[in-house]
């Protein structure tokens, strides 16, 4: 609402002016302007983490669990390929990297503690240093859940992991070229057995176990 002086009048008394009310739309916003200043000012944050973690917790939870899955798996694995007595099979007789057996006994692997079967050793001790960082390597993962800060990765968990799949890789193939070298004449013909295939399917199974590790990152 407005007054607008639209002229003089004269009367007895003299000349007055005369006002009148004219309505006008409303006022326009003077902020309008700064507002859009202050808006473009300040943008969002698109770095926002609150607004970046589009991951359930649900979800998380069941890939930690596929995650503590197949690290467990992995080493299952590296203890039946250590244990069983089936990396050759010959003449009725089974060979692993301690014994020969038949149906009725066990036997040791002859000189299997001489310098002339180093190779044999080489593999067990492998298998062996294999199996043991694994089983590390899952408790440093344990501790790690509970120490680590968030947005942090397992690097020290995955490390462990691909030191094992290295020790596997290094035993199964030395098996694999070497192995008539410290075994009879007696057990030259025959075919690998279910545990040496065992090892050799633990290796790409530590490898993407260390890769995962290296890929997670400590959540919420």
């Amino acid at each position: 609402m407005r007054r607008i002086l639209v002229g003089a009048v004269p009367h007895t008394g003299g000349v007055s002016s005369v006002e009148c009310d004219v309505k006008t739309g409303p006022a326009a916003p003077e902020q309008h302007h700064g507002d859009k200043m202050k808006a473009y000012q300040h943008p969002v944050n698109l770095k926002d983490s609150s607004a970046c973690d589009c991951v359930p917790p649900s979800a998380m939870l069941i890939i930690l669990a596929f995650i503590i899955l197949f690290h467990i798996t992995s080493a299952i694995l590296l203890f039946i390929a250590t244990i069983r007595n089936a990396w050759w099979f010959s003449n009725n007789f089974t060979l692993d990297l301690w014994y020969h057996c038949n149906s009725t006994n066990c036997y040791d692997i002859p000189n299997s503690a001489s310098f002339k079967s180093t190779h044999l050793q080489t593999v067990q001790g492998a298998m062996i240093l294999a199996t043991i960082l694994c089983c590390v390597g899952f408790f440093v993962f344990i501790l790690q859940l509970f120490r680590l800060k968030q947005g942090e990765r397992f690097v020290f968990t995955a490390i462990i992991q691909l030191m094992s799949a290295f020790c596997v890789l290094t035993g199964a193939s030395i098996y694999t070229a070497n192995h008539l070298d410290f075994k009879g004449s007696q057990f030259a013909s025959g075919e690998y057995g279910y545990a040496f295939v065992v090892a050799w399917v633990a290796f790409p199974m530590l490898v993407l176990s260390g890769l995962m590790y290296l890929v997670l990152r400590k959540r919420k």
